[in-house]
């Protein structure tokens, strides 16, 4: 017999190595959708069962005495199922929901095109149908299979008032789904403000629904009666520290001119007004409305967009004089009984430093009363140039930032409301990099009063306001005061104390307190308490901003109040005037017949810009 060819029984092997690979893939691909792919199922699924999403509430929002600012309005979504949707009459769905052919088709295919789409499944074909619509469509939806109608909720806004603190809602785009699960396309989130702050807590839980269908599609009750519902859980609703009240009035005396208010409780930190303007409508921001109005703010020259209470960053002029008295007093540069020469300015090797005309050389507490520029350009000079306490200017200028740093300048004092910018307080490698090394206190002189590289945002201007109120601490300033069934962030309860002592900020509180009654703030002073305050006047290219901070009482202080009007001219002009309504009507709960003429003055006094560069 012959022997068995070895090429043969090669191929015989090959074969089957073959054979058993084809069974193999076969196994693993029946494997793979039978037990751990959701494709097979989902279709088998959705032939008879249809989940539902249950949309939460929304949290409502109220101000701090309970007035009643954002709440739920009945809504309603037109969703499609792409594998349903299929021999409906285009024209009259259109023409049921005042829509052309072209938005139709644009629609259709931003939902194929839409991260996570699925055929199978609920898509956002339609959002925020008001009741009038939902009525109208609801009963020509029997002709437009794989059309079913969503109810969820719409944001309203009860008055046009602080826009800034409250945002606005919108639907979510691909990198919030991509940032948090939670979301699906279709889907809302908070877009600035409280909303978007606050999002998490507001938003709720979703809940859903499974609905048991016939052959045709047809809904024919719940899924086992509901055994797999799962109930949504509504948002929290949040008390906002804000006295709408207060934040009218802000809002009314800075009608037609650019800048903020800002007004801080002292004691805890709590943001009691915010005005940034010009503002916005908050009611103009919702429903389907919301995409074009944005886009129109957003073209809008004056950027009422922007919350320049937090994002507006300003040369701080002669507010900042306070926290540079506390620094040189701290440090030991000065007392409260040192006097410096001020001849109408600072002179020294043929460097000025203007100022008005007043007594000299005064001590300290009449130099803040009348906001002397010498006197603090002295300070800064013995500062920056004292060898016994430092080794260098370097040396200085460190030490001096980290007071400012301690006081809440330079970096975001951390509010609850998104994008706070940190504004600047210049150090020492700032200034080497800027004149390569070489450098004096009399080359960064202007930073002693508020000028040069320095710039705050009205809110830390306000919680130095704060901060010196207390005597040397603050708490983070924020606009929520509750959060329904959970507490508040521990850095809007902990206090955060500066550098400087209680007894050097009951200097500066003499001060200012003087500066009311015989200095600069003179307009400010009253016979109902007792006022503390510091105008500014910040140099601009063009006029000079108007800037005021203070606080009343003197003693248990209830208010702190930053004002910053562009191009407004002197601190008196119109920072001292707002600021006092502003603390009266705080105080007080109204405002006198003769402070209410005074408001009705400011709030018809506009201010022309695109004159001068702001």
């Amino acid at each position: 017999m012959a022997a068995k060819e070895p090429q043969l029984d090669y191929r015989k092997y090959v074969l089957a190595a073959a054979a058993t690979a084809v069974i193999a893939v076969y196994v693993l691909r029946l494997f793979t959708l039978q037990l751990t792919s959701d494709d097979y199922k989902l279709r088998a699924d959705s032939n008879a069962l249809m989940k539902r999403i249950q949309f939460p509430a929304r949290g409502a929002i109220t101000d701090r005495n309970g007035e009643l600012l954002v709440y739920n309005q009945p809504a309603y979504d037109i969703m499609v199922v792409m594998n349903e949707a299929t021999d409906i009459d285009t024209l009259d769905l259109c023409e049921s929901l005042g829509i052309d052919r072209q938005w139709f088709d644009r629609r259709m295919a931003e939902i194929k095109n839409t991260r996570g789409y699925s055929r199978h499944t609920q898509q956002l074909f339609m959002s925020q149908l008001s009741v009038e619509e939902f009525s109208n469509f609801q009963e020509k939806l029997f002709r437009f299979p794989g059309f079913y109608i969503q109810k969820r909720s719409i944001r309203q806004y009860t008055s046009p008032h602080a826009g800034h603190i409250l945002g606005d809602i919108g639907e979510v785009s691909p990198a919030d789904i991509e940032d948090d699960p939670y979301y699906q396309s279709g889907d809302y989130i908070g877009k600035q403000g409280v909303e978007r702050s606050y999002e998490q807590q507001l938003r709720g839980i979703k809940g859903s629904e499974i609905l048991l269908r016939d052959v045709k599609g047809r809904i024919k009750g719940r899924y086992q009666d509901g055994r797999f519902d799962q109930q949504p859980i509504p948002g929290k609703n949040l008390t906002l520290s804000i006295d709408l009240n207060l934040q009218k009035l802000g809002e009314r005396l800075m009608h037609g001119k650019l800048g903020s208010i800002v007004a801080i409780e002292p004691a805890t930190g709590e943001v009691l007004c915010m005005v940034s303007s010009p503002t916005f409508d908050p009611r103009t921001m919702v429903g389907r409305q919301r995409g074009r109005q944005h886009k129109a703010l957003a073209a809008d020259p004056m950027k009422p967009l922007i919350n320049r209470s937090i994002a507006g960053l300003y040369p701080p002029g002669s507010t900042f004089k306070t926290s540079q008295a506390l620094t040189f007093l701290q440090e030991g540069i000065i007392t409260p009984d040192t006097r410096f020469p001020c001849s109408h300015g600072f002179h020294f090797r043929g460097l000025k430093v203007g100022c008005h005309g007043h007594g000299s050389p005064w001590p300290l507490v009449p130099s803040i009363g009348t906001s002397c520029n010498a006197y603090f350009c002295w300070g800064l000079y013995h500062m920056f140039g004292n060898r016994e306490h430092y080794h260098s200017t370097q040396e200085a200028m460190t030490r001096w930032k980290d007071y400012m740093v301690s006081m809440g300048f330079g970096y975001k004092l951390g509010v609850d409301l998104p994008g706070e910018k940190r504004g600047l307080i210049p150090n020492a490698e700032f200034y080497d990099k800027a004149y390569r090394g070489s450098w004096s206190g009399l080359t960064v002189i202007s930073i002693s009063i508020g000028q040069g590289e320095v710039l705050l945002t009205p809110l830390q201007i306000a919680n130095l306001g704060a901060t010196i109120a207390n005597r040397g601490w603050f708490i983070t300033p924020h606009v929520v005061k509750e959060i329904q069934d959970t507490p508040l962030d521990t850095l809007y309860t902990h206090r955060r104390y500066t550098m400087a002592s209680a007894a050097n900020y009951e200097v500066v509180v003499q001060g200012m307190r003087q500066a009311v009654t015989g200095g600069t703030c003179r307009s400010a002073n009253t016979t109902m308490y007792e006022v503390c305050g510091k105008t500014g006047t910040a140099q601009n290219r063009g006029h000079d901003h108007s800037v005021f901070m203070g606080f009343a009482p003197m003693h248990n202080p209830k208010i702190a109040v930053a004002v910053y009007v562009e191009n407004g001219g002197w601190g008196a002009t119109f920072g001292v005037p707002i600021g006092a309504l502003i603390m009266e009507q705080y105080i007080n709960g109204h405002l006198t017949e003769a402070s209410q003429a005074k408001a009705e003055t400011i709030e018809n006094k506009v201010i022309a810009y695109g004159t001068y560069d702001r």
